[in-house]
């Protein structure tokens, strides 16, 4: 497989099996977000789902617009998490990444109002 740096920002191997298997596994929010970004849905614009970028794995991508889409379960909740979340957040905007997070509980109880979000900022 061909690596496009500016697109993976240098992830391993290791990190692109790691994200085959997070694809097959992936949580009831994910795959209800992934419903409605895979196939170009959500204006023609290109969203991948567990895509390597350097030493990370983001939930979505859209390498277009440099726009990354997180969505945080309970775990996401602990001190620690966040603080480790806060990390990777800021490590993927030195990359010039936008990082936008939405917690699973938005997604299950209104999508409509998440899309719209993620669309302003494919916008910006």
């Amino acid at each position: 497989m061909s690596q496009d740096k500016t697109m993976f920002y240098g992830a391993s191997p290791e990190m692109f099996e790691r994200a085959k298997v997070l694809r097959n596994h992936m949580t009831d929010s994910e795959q209800l977000l992934w419903n409605k970004l895979k196939d170009n849905q959500l204006n023609g614009i290109k969203f991948r789902r567990q895509h390597p970028i350097s030493q990370f794995i983001v939930d979505f991508y859209c390498h277009q617009k440099k726009l990354v889409v997180e969505l945080d379960g309970g775990t996401h909740q602990k001190n620690a998490q966040q603080e480790r979340d806060k990390g990777r957040q800021f490590m993927l905007e030195e990359l010039g990444l936008t990082v936008i997070r939405f917690k699973n509980e938005d997604i299950k109880k209104d999508i409509s109002i998440v899309i719209s979000r993620i669309l302003e900022y494919c916008s910006i």
